[in-house]
């Protein structure tokens, strides 16, 4: 039998234990993949000796509907959220999403026009779990795809990965609610960078702290702005993907809180294709502010890259309506900005953040 990396347990431990809380009796919904069966079988095994019940939905791909699937059935299926899978999303009590794939470009070709309305038909599924009403987490098992996409020798992916998500999360939280309190205090968020001025407003908005209860790996904190606020440019500088296809250097215009001008440098067409799901898709649904230091630079790879230290990010789509979000939309998606080069965080015109490094 193959040596487990006892790392693996400590993870385990910190997604059912932390992350969920897992309380005996409870359904938790665990979707992943193959290659993470060392994890699962450890985070059932905590379940079990909770005495809760570990419900495993496997696929190839990252979706709750299968790419393969989506890329062959008729359009009014692929829109539609099968029947079961809308009663789990209503009835379980707490949800892992654990990505582990062996290929970060998806199973199969969807064209963006299915991919938008795949996305709309899985929305239902995280309705609960956007609005915070039940506990879940979505994380990621370190396989060879994703050391490849951040230009790493899996030994090294696995020492990067735990060195993220390993972390003291009690301190973590403490300076993450130091830094908060600052920006629940203001009004005007500025964020100044190559070729971005943007600015949004948190007025009467408080933000959350993300320190290892919902995402791992964790260390942000973020909000949901004013709807109609977001005036000004943005350039994505942090390289990013949508569901496994690949999109670079995204400029976004907005006014009024729209984005009324949108470009990729590469991948255009799939970023075209999600601004148009809905009305809410133009609008900017979060504001986070990375500040996890084991993350120092970008891995290709959401989850990871906006989380870290230096970066700031805005979801364009669905808001979170606990902490006051009101915009509604099928995408949810961070684009990460980096601001360690010459880029500075402004709140009422105090600069409070500048190349990466706090000020307050």
């Amino acid at each position: 039998m193959a040596h487990l990396d006892p790392r693996v347990a400590d993870y385990a431990r910190l997604l059912v234990e932390r992350c969920l809380g897992v309380q005996p009796g409870w359904q938790v919904l665990i979707r992943s993949q193959p290659a993470a069966r060392p994890a699962l079988e450890e985070v059932m095994r905590l379940i079990a000796r909770i005495g809760a019940y570990p419900l495993l939905r496997m696929n190839f791909s990252l979706w709750p509907l299968d790419e393969v699937w989506s890329a062959e059935a008729p359009a009014e299926l692929v829109g539609e959220l099968a029947p079961i899978d809308r009663f789990t999303g209503e009835t379980m009590d707490a949800r892992i999403t654990m990505e582990a794939p062996d290929n970060t470009r998806g199973t199969a070709e969807l064209t963006p026009e299915r991919r938008a309305l795949a996305r709309r038909a899985i929305a239902p599924f995280f309705e609960r779990t956007m609005a915070h009403q039940i506990p879940w987490v979505s994380c990621q098992f370190p396989t060879n795809a994703f050391a490849q996409e951040a230009g790493m020798l899996l030994d090294e992916f696995e020492d990067f990965f735990y060195g993220a998500c390993l972390r003291d999360w009690d301190e973590e939280s403490r300076s993450m609610h130091r830094l908060l309190k600052r920006f629940d205090a203001a009004d005007r968020v500025r964020i100044v960078g190559e070729d971005t001025d943007l600015t949004l407003s948190i007025r009467d908005r408080l933000g959350e702290v993300d320190d290892g209860r919902v995402n791992m790996p964790a260390g942000e904190f973020f909000f949901s702005p004013v709807e109609d606020s977001a005036g000004g440019t943005i350039l994505i500088d942090v390289p990013t993907d949508l569901d496994g296809a690949a999109v670079d250097r995204i400029r976004l215009t907005f006014r009024d809180g729209r984005a009324e001008q949108a470009s990729a440098e590469h991948g255009d067409s799939t970023l075209q294709a999600a601004l148009d799901m809905d009305e809410g898709a133009r609008f900017v649904g979060e504001l986070g502010i990375g500040c996890n230091a084991g993350i120092t630079r970008p891995m290709r790879n959401i989850l990871f890259d906006e989380k870290m230290a230096g970066t700031v990010h805005i979801a364009i789509g669905k808001s979170y309506p606990h902490i006051g979000g009101k915009n509604v939309s099928s995408l949810h998606w961070d684009l990460i900005k980096d601001l360690r080069g010459g880029g500075r965080i402004e709140l009422d015109g105090e600069v409070v953040q500048e190349n990466g490094s706090w000020l307050i």
